[in-house]
């Protein structure tokens, strides 16, 4: 799977982070320490980091991440990450 998208809240921006949903691949969610979580009302789970976004993403660059874009979203921060599979 080489995209990743993270998120957090303007005012969580020192954690906890959004990294990955149900799908994601679960050896890069046990890299980043992730765990999977379900907020009540939804109908799909989605992991989440206590880590600052920072952090994760230097985690990332560290297995061969990087950031293809940045954005905000009303009061939520996102970055998209890609990872050469060459």
């Amino acid at each position: 799977m080489p995209y990743v998208l993270i998120s957090t809240q303007n005012r969580l921006e020192t954690g906890p982070t959004m990294v990955g949903d149900e799908y994601s691949d679960p050896d890069i969610m046990n890299h980043l320490g992730a765990r999977k979580t379900y907020v009540l009302g939804n109908n799909f789970s989605e992991y989440h980091v206590d880590d600052p976004p920072r952090v994760v993403l230097n985690r990332l660059e560290m297995i061969g991440f990087r950031v293809v874009c940045m954005t905000g979203v009303g009061q939520t921060l996102a970055w998209c990450l890609h990872k050469d599979t060459v």
